[in-house]
């Protein structure tokens, strides 16, 4: 049974966003006038332009309740964000197309590079803005639990492909309460390289032993399987057909289909925002991070009570320098807005996304980090 636990490079930019990017209409001035009052000055009226955006599908819904509360406060700028995937938002930033963005994965030795140039001699500034447990979903109408439970090593073979049936031995030991069907599991992963994957396959790679026999990859290190562009091609894959598995952004999950209980020590554990809020609590800041990339070790192979390790941390990604005092400005406004309890608490509605929100710590160096965001 599981247990449930707490668980001049400008205007070629903008041209780059493509026609799904999510443009936010201004709303009225009784928004902007009490932005004003809290800010102690008339910020809201000065703040106009465009904010292209572009990166991670998996921060998508989030993000589409963050403009809104956004536009809300500064109805004068044009604010968008195209769900690309993080590999391509990160190209997008780092050549200049967009202001911010949303990436599932740290930015590497080369990508900061050219991101010190991108900024006018800056630097990338990385912030954990969106906590979100990674859900492993699957595709099996004539199974009523909710959460069918399955150790780190069986949810490796069965992506790896070495257990092929549903009702395999493995499954069946963790699960002796469920009528399992003798029917081909179907594994999906994403075609595009993807945060979300390196978030996954990290998780196989420190929790499944020699089972995951693969490195930590935004690809998908095995050929001819079943897989989807982005999360929205995921979700398709996954609803074609009876049998599939797949992992992807727990706010995506279609209504219906049961999710993975994960083994953590003695426990089952199920994704929830508490969870994967207790698994990011109980993790060390990365090596290589600094004031401005607030970036984090998660600790995968946790045997913490009540954490889900499948966890993802999404950083939005901006610069600590810009050309223009509107571009600063406006990125320093609309990270200021995200990082807000009052935006955490929006993106954390279980009908937007989900999320955990961010700790008051956490919060006290997202905000001296965005305070350093200056003109060239």
């Amino acid at each position: 049974m599981t247990v449930k636990l707490a668980g001049s490079r400008r205007m070629a930019g903008v041209a780059a966003i493509s026609a799904l990017a999510i443009t936010l209409a201004a709303c009225g001035g009784s928004e902007a006038d009490e932005a004003t009052e809290a800010g102690g000055e008339d910020t809201a009226a000065e703040l106009s332009g465009t904010l292209p955006g572009a990166g991670a599908s998996s921060q998508e819904n989030a993000m589409n309740g963050w403009l809104a509360g956004f536009t809300e406060q500064y109805p004068d700028v044009q604010a968008s964000y195209d769900p690309v995937g993080s590999g391509t938002g990160r190209e997008q930033f780092i050549n200049g197309a967009t202001l911010f963005g949303g990436t599932d994965s740290k930015f590497d030795e080369e990508e900061l590079a050219a991101g010190a140039e991108r900024c006018y001699g800056g630097e990338v500034v990385e912030l954990p803005l969106y906590i979100s447990p990674i859900a492993v979903a699957y595709n099996l109408p004539g199974v009523e639990a909710e959460n069918l439970n399955l150790e780190p090593e069986t949810l490796a073979a069965i992506f790896n492909g070495d257990i092929t049936r549903w009702n395999d031995p493995a499954i069946a030991e963790s699960n002796p309460d469920v009528e399992l069907p003798d029917l081909d599991i179907v594994p999906v992963n994403r075609s595009d390289d993807s945060g979300t994957t390196e978030n996954f396959t990290e998780y196989l790679a420190a929790a499944a032993g020699d089972a995951w026999p693969h490195e930590a990859s935004e690809t998908w290190p095995i050929s001819g399987t079943q897989s989807g562009a982005q999360t929205s091609g995921v979700v398709s894959t996954l609803q074609a057909a009876e049998g599939t598995i797949a992992y992807l952004d727990a706010s995506q999950v279609p209504e219906g289909f049961g999710t993975v209980a994960v083994g953590v020590g003695e426990e089952f554990v199920p994704f929830s925002p508490e969870a994967a809020a207790a698994v990011v609590d109980a993790s060390p800041a990365a090596e290589d991070a600094t004031d401005l990339r607030l970036t984090i070790d998660l600790a995968r192979d946790t045997e913490e009570s009540g954490a889900y390790p499948i966890v993802l941390v999404s950083y939005t990604m901006a610069c600590s320098v810009y050309e223009t005092e509107q571009d600063a400005e406006n990125v320093k406004a609309l990270l200021t807005y995200i990082a807000s309890e009052e935006g955490q608490q929006r993106a954390a509605d279980p009908t937007v996304a989900g999320s955990a929100p961010i700790s008051e710590d956490l919060r006290t160096k997202v905000t001296a980090a965005i305070e350093q965001i200056s003109v060239a």
